[in-house]
């Protein structure tokens, strides 16, 4: 089954609480909660409050939506450990981290080995807490293709996952090849749809997004999470939010029957 969701930095200049009021609005089944502005790493009472806010609401926490750079912590600071903590207090299973600052044509083994056993060293450290770690599919970083994701996904040696989404500037067929790259290590879909970086209302891209849905295993639990909308106004997320319902709803009619 998947669950329908978005990032809280959707409407980032919004407080927490109107976007947890959009959310529910939306019918949203929850909500992937931004590091950098509404829920700050280390904030511990403040987390609580949103945990317990969101619960109150109907709505699950998703996921903690860090920004912390896997591989780049300066010597002698652990920049993991306060958003560790966070994501404890808002009992997000799931924390997103960036697979370092360089993209895969910048990187060479020794970058790669660095961020591969930073990544093992926070999988460890979430792990205790029940908390899963999972990599941004992002350019700049060692995640900016199916190619290098799937590199640096096996280079680690602990149970590391990965979001996905939709790359600027390729077709819809390389994209359907980068998300089928990953899909094993596939736990979210950050769900947008774009003409270069221009956004548009999700139901323009139904067609395209119907295609990469159909690729998940209709028995895996995924997220797939809203990120961006047109204009950043809470009258689209309604608007898109009720186009990605429909796409789920058509992925769970179209499951075979168990026989």
């Amino acid at each position: 089954m998947i669950r329908s969701g978005m990032t809280s930095v959707t409407l980032r200049h919004l407080s927490w609480q109107r976007v947890l009021h959009c959310a529910a609005e939306a019918g949203l089944s929850g909500i992937e909660w931004g590091g950098d502005i509404h829920v700050p790493p280390g904030d511990i009472e403040l987390a609580q409050r949103v945990k317990n806010a969101t619960a109150a609401a109907g709505l699950s926490v998703l996921s903690y939506g860090s920004y912390y750079r896997v591989g780049c912590s300066l010597k002698g600071t652990d920049g993991f450990t306060p958003l560790l903590a966070s994501a404890v207090a808002l009992e997000a299973p799931v924390i997103r981290v960036w697979a370092g600052d360089k993209g895969s044509q910048e990187a060479d083994a020794a970058w790669l080995q660095r961020v591969a056993e930073d990544t093992e060293r926070i999988v460890e450290l979430a792990a205790k807490e029940e908390i899963q770690v999972a990599y941004e599919f992002h350019g700049g970083t060692l995640t900016d293709s199916g190619e290098s994701a799937v590199r640096l996904l096996r280079q680690v040696k602990s149970p590391i996952r990965t979001y996905w989404q939709p790359s600027v500037g390729l077709t819809v067929s390389q994209r359907l090849a980068e998300l089928e790259a990953v899909l094993p290590w596939l736990i979210c879909l950050h769900v947008f749809h774009w003409r270069d970086r221009e956004r548009l209302p999700l139901a323009e891209g139904e067609e395209e997004w119907a295609q990469y849905l159909a690729l998940l295993p209709a028995d895996d639990e995924f997220s797939a999470v809203l990120e961006f909308v047109k204009g950043d106004k809470p009258e689209q997320l309604r608007v898109d939010a009720a186009t990605l319902h429909d796409l789920l709803e058509k992925k769970e009619a179209a499951k075979k029957p168990t026989e």
